[in-house]
């Protein structure tokens, strides 16, 4: 199998070599550069697996990048950021990143968020596709579910808003089955921060939150419902 593939924008000398080498030594391929700009050039040229983006960076920032990664692929993206109360957080998550680790942080934390992030990836495009596709084939008209106009091919994994298709990052599809699959059924934050996200531990609901702003900016406003105190739903 081959390795995974990481792109690592870090302008810190010291942070960004002894990363390249702790991820080196877990099993990926690192591409580490200084800049924003060198980084686009590279993710471009290796079109890697997964970026792993530092908020302040010359030439582009990271918030900058990850847009542009986002314009072009939905390769996973995970934000740096130095202070976790900073609205880079945020920025970062709306640009396109689906997720974010503080710095300092512990090497071993940093490679389980990117697993997590990869299985997410994988589920939206990888064995767990194939695998539905070979269900029976009966099963084929349940597996596109309706909301009015927005209809969810759980097996294609496509989705389509008034017949037409609508472009959903790997996490966002994620987010979108679980709705899909619980329609008027309340989601806690800290659920989907366990189903979608793979967190066992406590997160930053802020990914959660985001996510659904984002989706709903793509299937429409009104089709995810807030329910104060309690979490999301999708409306039937």
């Amino acid at each position: 199998m081959a390795e995974t593939h990481v792109l690592f924008v870090e302008d810190d000398d010291v942070i960004r070599e002894a990363t390249q080498l702790a991820l080196e030594r877990d099993g990926f391929t690192v591409t580490a550069m200084p800049d924003g700009l060198a980084g686009l050039e590279a993710f471009r040229a290796d079109r890697p697996d997964i970026a792993l983006l530092d908020v302040m960076v010359p030439g582009l920032d990271g918030v900058s990048l990850c847009r542009r990664i986002r314009d072009e692929s939905t390769v996973p993206v995970i934000m740096l950021s130095a202070r976790a109360d900073s609205i880079d957080v945020v920025l970062g998550l709306e640009a396109g990143a689906d997720d974010y680790v503080t710095k300092p942080f512990d090497g071993a934390v940093l490679v389980a968020r990117i697993r997590a992030v990869l299985r997410r990836f994988g589920h939206a495009s990888g064995p767990d596709r194939a695998g539905a596709a070979a269900a029976d084939p009966a099963d084929a008209a349940e597996a596109v579910l309706r909301f009015g106009d927005l209809e969810v091919d759980t097996e294609g994994m496509e989705v389509r808003k008034g017949g037409e298709n609508v472009a959903l990052t790997p996490t966002e599809m994620r987010l979108l089955l679980e709705f899909s699959n619980a329609p008027g059924t309340v989601l806690s934050r800290d659920r989907l921060l366990e189903r979608v996200w793979d967190y066992g531990w406590g997160g930053d609901t802020r990914v959660v939150d985001v996510h659904v702003q984002r989706l709903r900016g793509k299937i429409g406003q009104d089709r995810i419902e807030t329910v104060r105190g309690f979490g999301y739903k999708l409306r039937g």
